[in-house]
C-alpha cells in the first residue's frame, strides 16, 4: 500500500514539474495555487462530462447501477482513508491487501443484497402474473 501511494505521489510530482516547466517556458508566471486551480479544474470538468454521459446512459438501464458505482467510490475513499490513518497513527499496518479485502467485503455483501433483490422481484412478478391470470 505504501509503495502504491509513493508511486502515485511520484507520478503527481512528475506531472507537476512538467506543467510548471512548460508554463514557465510559455512565459506564464503561474503559482502553485494557479496550477492547482487550472489542472484540477480541467481534470474535474473532463471527469464530470464523462461521468454525466455514463450515468445518463446507465439511468436508462438501472438506477441501482448508479447507486452501486457511487457507493463503491465512497467505499474506496473510506478504505484508503482508513489505511492512511493507520500509517499516520501507527495503529495497524498500511497494506494494499487490507484495502483489497475491504473492497472484496463490499462486493460480497452487495452480491448477497442483489441476490435477495432478484428473489424478491421474482416473487413479485410471479404473484402479479398469477393475479393477471386469475383476473382474465
Amino acid at each position: 500500500m505504501k509503495e502504491i501511494i509513493l508511486l502515485l505521489a511520484e507520478v503527481v510530482n512528475l506531472w507537476h514539474d512538467v506543467i510548471a516547466k512548460f508554463s514557465g517556458m510559455m512565459g506564464w508566471e503561474l503559482t502553485d495555487k494557479d496550477l492547482h486551480f487550472w489542472v484540477i479544474g480541467i481534470l474535474g470538468i473532463i471527469g464530470l462530462i464523462f461521468v454525466d454521459i455514463l450515468f445518463h446512459a446507465l439511468a436508462k438501464w438501472s438506477i441501482t447501477v448508479i447507486s452501486f458505482l457511487f457507493t463503491f467510490a465512497m467505499v474506496l475513499v473510506f478504505v484508503f482513508a482508513v489505511e492512511i490513518q493507520q500509517k499516520v497513527t501507527g495503529r495497524g499496518n498500511m497494506e494494499f491487501a487490507d484495502a483489497l479485502v475491504s473492497v472484496l467485503g463490499f462486493f460480497f455483501f452487495c452480491s448477497i443484497y442483489m441476490v435477495f433483490r432478484l428473489i424478491t422481484k421474482g416473487i413479485q412478478r410471479y404473484r402479479k402474473n398469477k393475479e393477471d391470470e386469475t383476473a382474465a
